[in-house]
């Protein structure tokens, strides 16, 4: 049992000496775990600040009429409004935005039916809310 004991203890401390064959099996042991484990386990994916999420919250769904609904922050934008109206650039990296950011979304094909600004009680730009079709 002593011997059982002090073989974990040094394999969770990794004191086995380099060149060692317990040093070498837990070396294959853990190349074989990356190598053979299914990337799908992890969900691990990459994500840049603009593409986060953060900014972009889910707000209702018709499905008669297969439309979602999201509210995008405004600072999620390079593309100001003009004269109080989204323009084509606007749509456009809504799209974009949506298409990179939203997890049902992405590689799936969707118009940008409407986008209304939401404005505070000054007039400043809060969020726009966004409606898609699929």
């Amino acid at each position: 049992m002593k011997k059982l004991w002090r073989a974990l203890t040094k394999i969770i401390f990794w004191s086995y000496e380099r060149g060692s064959w317990p040093y070498d099996v837990m070396v294959v042991l853990i190349v074989l775990f990356v190598l053979v484990t299914p990337r799908s386990l992890f969900h691990d994916q990459p994500q840049s600040s603009e593409q986060s999420g953060a900014g972009i919250a889910f707000v209702a769904q018709d499905a008669a009429a297969h439309t979602e609904t999201y509210r995008l922050d405004v600072k999620l934008f390079s593309t100001p409004e003009v004269d109080g109206k989204p323009g084509p650039e606007l749509e456009r990296e809504t799209h974009e935005l949506l298409s990179h950011s939203v997890g049902n979304l992405k590689g799936q094909i969707f118009q940008v039916r409407r986008i209304s600004p939401v404005r505070s009680d000054d007039g400043s730009l809060q969020y726009y809310e966004v409606e898609v079709k699929r």
